[in-house]
């Protein structure tokens, strides 16, 4: 390969990039840049996996910006490169996505006027991703970033005796499909086989019951606290906050909305639990503005992101990999 001024460089050098952070007061993401023009993401991080490695751990939030990616093919071909094993696919929805191709999906579909609250993906299943990717390709005028917080910060503020209480009793989602609110059970499955959808059920420790007129509820309890696999840090890795219904925007009573969240004994998580837990995701949230082209690659049991409200049309990709098997009895 050679740079702009046709000069041959070796794509095994770490020089070929810097590192830093977007402000002297955020700690992540920690931001690579070439020092080239026309650097190929992929094949640069091919050549380098051992150093992507070391930066990740360390930083659990990496963002690649500068390379000029414009297509869900090269974000894709990148994912790949920097991921162990096959891309996710995504099931057990609980947002409505579209499938770019090749386990590539667009970003949450949600009115542009209301925020999307701080998570980490899929902590309601027993097989979630390890890592998460965004890919920025289209920047909204105003508005759209994609905030992130660290998860092992937010353990840290939530008051200890609501995280020993979450430990103790664990969580529990209960969802309604096909009540007129929210994703139908035959796009959450991607099936219209309700066999198929009784069998993931089982297999994935998911209770379900069928309510007339082929609607579904089910419940899943999963943990709310989680040890990191790779340092056994303790991370707060739950949606208990998110789906609560004190979040949800809805005309439904509490046991009409298509989500609500409970202590995984059945009993009442108080709302004043959520706007704690709320608080401390608010006070780790760190915003940066998008660039056309950017890659942000995630730990997504140590980093929590979502959406800020936007105006005019925006496009950001997503991908997930690596996926771990939960422990649901880490605490018992």
């Amino acid at each position: 390969m050679k740079n702009a001024k046709g000069r041959a460089i070796s794509l095994s050098s770490a020089k070929l990039v810097e590192t830093g952070f977007i402000s002297s007061q955020q700690t992540i993401p920690l931001v690579v840049k070439p020092l080239i023009d026309g650097l190929d993401i992929t094949q640069w991080a091919q050549n380098n996996l051992d150093l992507v490695k070391t930066l990740f751990l360390q930083h659990r939030s990496l963002l690649f910006r500068g390379f000029n990616v414009t297509t869900a093919r090269e974000f894709q071909e990148f994912v790949k490169v920097t991921s162990d094993g096959e891309l996710l696919k995504y099931v057990d929805r609980s947002s409505p996505r579209t499938t770019v191709g090749g386990q590539v999906y667009t970003s949450t579909i949600y009115p542009p006027e209301y925020p999307i609250l701080m998570h980490n993906e899929l902590t309601y299943t027993i097989k979630y991703p390890l890592k998460i990717y965004f890919c920025s390709l289209k920047v909204a005028p105003c508005g759209g970033e994609t905030p992130i917080a660290d998860g092992r910060k937010v353990y840290q503020r939530i008051d200890e005796e609501i995280r020993n209480q979450f430990i103790e009793k664990k969580w529990m989602l209960v969802r309604n499909y096909n009540d007129g609110f929210g994703l139908p059970w035959q796009e959450v499955f991607q099936t219209d086989d309700k066999a198929k959808v009784e069998a993931y059920c089982q297999e994935n420790l998911i209770e379900f019951f069928w309510k007339e007129g082929s609607r579904l509820q089910t419940r899943q309890i999963r943990e709310a606290v989680h040890y990191h696999p790779q340092t056994s840090e303790l991370i707060w890795f739950n949606h208990a906050a998110f789906f609560h219904h004190t979040n949800l925007l809805s005309e439904f009573n509490e046991y009409e909305l298509p989500y609500n969240t409970y202590y995984g004994d059945g009993s009442a998580i108080a709302p004043a639990v959520i706007e704690h837990i709320n608080q401390a995701y608010q006070q780790e949230k760190i915003i940066f503005p998008w660039q056309e082209g950017d890659i942000l690659m995630l730990d997504n049991m140590s980093i929590a992101h979502g959406r800020q409200s936007y105006k005019g049309e925006r496009q950001v990709l997503l991908a997930m990999s690596e996926p771990l098997i939960s422990a649901i009895s880490d605490f018992s």
